[in-house]
């Protein structure tokens, strides 16, 4: 089996998603997805990653990770990172599908056969918009569905909580400092504001009391002292975890954030191979590492990174706010992991756009999602997908090189 040919697909309507397909001369196309930045992957696959593997063994995975990066953009969520992961997930897909094997069970099979998802509180338009850090600049647009579930934690989270649990969903994700950290470039935060802030975790549990599970999200837009004023602060919600509370360029900081409070705290979707989550592991101090695959480098070091992790004694979770290729790839491996006990999905995303572009679904009922049926990832963009307004494919073959 040979690399025939590398597209990449492109969306107005949501144009910070990239897809990616690797075609085969037997016939086996494989498909992946990255997020954020999508001209700069995309240039990254073209210009480096397809004059290498075009003509190449697509499933000799192991020998080609060395050769999707290059000399530089081997640390962090690079776009060189972005776009070896979405070409790794592409190769995973096809071994799976020449095998005739899901991808959990191609990884060494299923520890569990469903695991319990957390719906981010997102809307429907959150990664339609340009990538700027925010909570009210978002595309709010209740008119879209049920779901515009930003706008809900903002102004009714104690109904919010009451949707979630009638669909079986008992955990939940909320970032409600953004608007302060905006202000003060998170330098500073009144106690008028922290108040503001933690009232919609205080409705929550008013609410439902400790039937919700309830992470916090800072989004990396504190400074350390500011970071740590509203970890204790949450203290008394009991929250699942805080994550991201700083920006992850000075790891000992988040340690040191950690270390100052006995709120749980959760990093990593950012960073990108094995290198920068040992680094985070070694601080000793985590409560929960999270991984985006397709920012980290893909399945082959996501499922490295869950490895370390498990040695550590340290839960992993794989993220999802991004695209239905992510979802489906994360759950994959979150029915791999042994130290995995939950999945990130969006509820706005899952039921609002996912199906327009892809076959098909994680199936979710009651809360627990698992992986689509058939080898590989289970599912591909749909067929009309590649000649809809608004996308443009970008495609290179050995004619081209």
């Amino acid at each position: 089996m040979k690399v025939t040919a590398i597209e990449t697909i492109r969306s107005e309507e949501f144009p910070n998603i990239l897809w990616v397909q690797v075609q085969t001369d037997e016939g086996i196309t494989g498909l992946g997805e990255t997020f954020y930045g999508p001209a700069s992957a995309e240039g990254h696959i073209h210009g480096l990653i397809a004059p290498y593997l075009i003509g190449k063994d697509p499933r000799n995975i192991e020998a080609h990770q060395a050769h999707l990066i290059g000399y530089i953009g081997f640390v962090g969520a690079s776009a060189e990172m972005r776009g070896r992961s979405a070409v790794d997930i592409a190769l995973w897909d096809i071994l799976g599908k020449s095998s005739n094997l899901p991808l959990c069970d191609l990884l060494g099979g299923r520890v569990r056969d469903t695991i319990k998802v957390y719906n981010t509180c997102a809307g429907y338009s959150y990664v339609q918009t340009k990538p700027t850090q925010g909570t009210a600049n978002f595309g709010l647009d209740a008119t879209k569905g049920q779901y515009e579930d930003l706008d809900a934690f903002l102004h009714r989270p104690d109904e919010l909580a009451h949707s979630l649990l009638e669909m079986g969903i008992s955990a939940m994700k909320i970032w409600p400092f953004d608007y302060a950290a905006e202000a003060s470039s998170g330098y500073w935060i009144s106690a008028d504001d922290l108040k503001r802030g933690l009232s919609s975790f205080e409705k929550i549990r008013a609410a439902v009391g400790d039937r919700m599970e309830i992470a916090a999200e800072l989004h990396s837009l504190w400074s350390r002292p500011m970071a740590v004023k509203i970890a204790r602060a949450l203290e008394p919600i009991n929250c699942m975890w805080v994550e991201d509370p700083v920006f992850m360029d000075h790891m000992h900081s988040i340690g040191e954030v950690a270390r100052s409070t006995r709120s749980p705290i959760a990093v990593g979707e950012t960073r990108g191979s094995r290198a920068d989550f040992r680094q985070l592991l070694e601080l000793e101090a985590l409560s929960m590492v999270i991984v985006d695959l397709s920012w980290c480098g893909g399945i082959s070091e996501a499922r490295k990174v869950a490895s370390m992790a498990e040695t550590y004694h340290i839960p992993i979770a794989f993220h999802d706010c991004t695209g239905p290729v992510v979802l489906a790839v994360s759950t994959h491996l979150a029915l791999n992991a042994r130290n995995c006990w939950l999945q990130e999905m969006v509820r706005a995303f899952y039921y609002g756009w996912y199906h327009r572009f892809v076959t098909e679904l994680p199936p979710v009922q009651n809360g627990m999602i698992t992986v689509p049926k058939g080898p590989g990832l289970g599912l591909a963009l749909q067929p009309d997908v590649m000649t809809r307004p608004g996308v443009t494919v970008r495609r290179t073959t050995a004619k081209d090189l």
